[in-house]
């Protein structure tokens, strides 16, 4: 659905609130069909069209004989959900991440509790006593959705944080880079030696903050400098288990003013604020960008690319960099399984019982095998342990072609599907997933392995604080939490007004620095962050007996 005008939002808008007043509608009890069929899905978190034609895709339709017809919101469209509502028309599937609570409260979603007892043997299996984790909340202990992310989950490798070119790492003699102030005076010394590199002007500190991703590259590190780990918009204290709204957290300022402080220098990229995904990345794979604060997923075909054009020294290094020597990088922090945010299947499903048994499917250890391995014999074989195995060409096309998943099919399908997650095992004792410390190892490139030597180190992970030093969550990750809709506005608006302040704060004059900081606080304090940070805080109470 892709309405764009201001009288389609206007229309949205009144119409949300009558289907907000809906009851929950019941699941359509129609037969299941078993032929071959197609389920439109839409997923809030795909950034472009993704054909249901790759290699593993066709293996998936072969197997269950059901095809996807996927959708994504355009241009990072946020409206593209009430929209929906707005119509009463919706996919078969959808992936609403933080809005599901609008679904349910319009009736738009089924109740997934009869289907998982009758049909959801792989998704019990796969669940376990982890399936309380799915139930909505104490007043409605119903199950809407099947989760994304991994139930058993490990960190096996740092991501997100600071990162440094090797080449720069190397030029300097590896120096120690553990504050922001070390990582800056790294980058200045580089970019003085080299203002250009290969015939361009050399960028110190280059950020992504063009729509949804400045949640990733601008509001993520302000926690994470400070040792505080990813609970999206929110900072929780591990104590108390109370929640505040990041912006208003004593500390976080650190980050924007070193910010400020380097962009005044000219070790920013000016141009942070505004450049698009593609011109980002080209920039990276321009060889010319020093430092980066993104998640390897993010830009793995940038990487790709500087990989196949024969400079991996201009690739970078994951490095525990925090805001002073006192805090911790929570890079390696355990989350246990949060729940909260999966796919759901709507009141529009034309066959209900068949998209649940496919999503059932997708908890299986074929399925997950498929979608993380490939096609046996294609991308994996087995040695001669009994273990999936992948040859070196098949590794090396994996690190240096930026298609390697669009074309195979590997990897495409896992996200935002229920996931064993990259700690589980199959029934023979073999990864289910392509992730391990082994096979990891193996991936590295040699540029990497010089970097950790020089380091004393074998694998990113030990250059981090390690997770039994961090403490495990008691509560999983705030921002997959279902809010509840006056909270998720609250915050939805906030967030709209902060990315702008935080911009004419980092953009700004560092003289001003504080009075622009403390006006931002002010607002915010006017907008009722605080009381959303005290309805959070007993929402985590009560997703702590919702869990028991």
């Amino acid at each position: 659905m892709k309405m764009t005008t201001r009288m389609a939002v206007s229309a949205a808008a009144a119409a949300c609130l009558v289907f907000a007043g809906c009851g929950k509608k019941e699941a359509k009890q129609a037969e299941s069909s078993t032929g071959p069929v197609t389920f439109t899905f839409f997923s809030a978190d795909a950034t472009e069209d993704m054909p249901f034609t790759d290699p593993v895709a066709q293996e998936i339709q072969k197997i269950t004989g059901v095809s996807l017809q996927v959708d994504h919101p355009v241009a990072g469209d946020a409206q593209a959900i009430p929209l929906m509502m707005a119509s009463g028309e919706y996919p078969d599937l959808i992936f609403a991440k933080g809005e599901l609570t609008k679904l349910i409260d319009a009736g738009a979603v089924i109740q997934l509790d009869d289907y998982i007892e009758k049909y959801g043997d792989n998704l019990k299996k796969l669940y376990g006593d982890q399936l309380v984790k799915l139930r909505n909340s104490l007043e409605d202990t119903h199950i809407y959705n099947v989760g994304t992310y991994g139930v058993h989950s490990t960190v096996f490798e740092p991501d997100g944080n600071m990162q440094l070119q090797h080449a720069v790492l190397k030029e300097l003699g590896y120096p120690k880079i553990r504050t922001l102030d070390d990582y800056a005076n790294a980058i200045r010394e580089y970019k003085k030696r080299y203002p250009t590199i290969n015939g361009q002007k050399t960028i110190g500190l280059s950020l992504l903050i063009d729509t949804w991703q400045w949640y990733i590259d601008l509001s993520n590190p302000g926690n994470y400098v400070l040792g505080y780990p990813d609970d999206g918009q929110w900072i929780v204290d591990q104590q108390t288990l109370k929640a505040q709204y990041k912006f208003l957290h004593k500390d976080i300022y650190k980050y924007y003013k070193w910010l400020n402080e380097m962009n005044a220098e000219g070790l920013l990229d000016p141009e942070s604020f505004t450049q698009k995904e593609d011109v980002w990345k080209a920039k990276i794979s321009s060889s010319r960008v020093l430092g980066i604060a993104y998640p390897l997923w993010g830009y793995g075909d940038a990487r790709s690319s500087l990989v196949a054009a024969g400079m991996p020294e201009r690739t970078f290094a994951f490095l525990p960099v925090t805001a002073g020597p006192e805090y911790k990088d929570p890079a390696l922090k355990d989350y246990g399984y949060s729940g909260g945010w999966g796919i759901a299947i709507t009141t529009s499903c034309k066959d209900p019982v068949r998209a649940f048994k496919f999503l059932d499917w997708m908890c299986s250890e074929e399925a997950q095998i498929l979608v993380n391995w490939g096609i046996k014999d294609v991308n994996y074989y087995i040695d001669a342990n009994g273990k999936r195995a992948r040859t070196a060409e098949e590794v090396e096309r994996s690190k240096t072609d930026p298609d390697y998943s669009k074309k195979t099919g590997v990897g495409r399908w896992v996200h935002p599907f229920p996931q064993m997650g990259n700690a589980a095992l199959d029934a023979n004792g073999d990864h289910i997933t392509v992730m391990s410390t082994e096979i990891l190892k193996e991936k590295y490139l040699d540029v990497e392995k010089e970097t950790l030597a020089a380091y004393g180190a074998e694998v990113w992970p030990d250059l981090f604080p390690k997770p039994e030093e961090l403490g495990r969550s008691k509560h999983g990750q705030v921002w997959q939490y279902t809010l509840p809709t006056d909270v998720n506005e609250r915050v939805t608006a906030a967030d709209e007004y902060v990315k702008t302040a935080l911009a004419q704060l980092v953009l700004g004059k560092p003289e001003d620095f504080d009075k622009g900081w403390a006006d931002m606080q002010a607002t915010l304090k006017s907008m009722g962050l605080e009381q959303a940070g005290e309805t959070l805080s007993e929402l985590i109470q009560m997703k702590l007996k919702l869990w028991q």
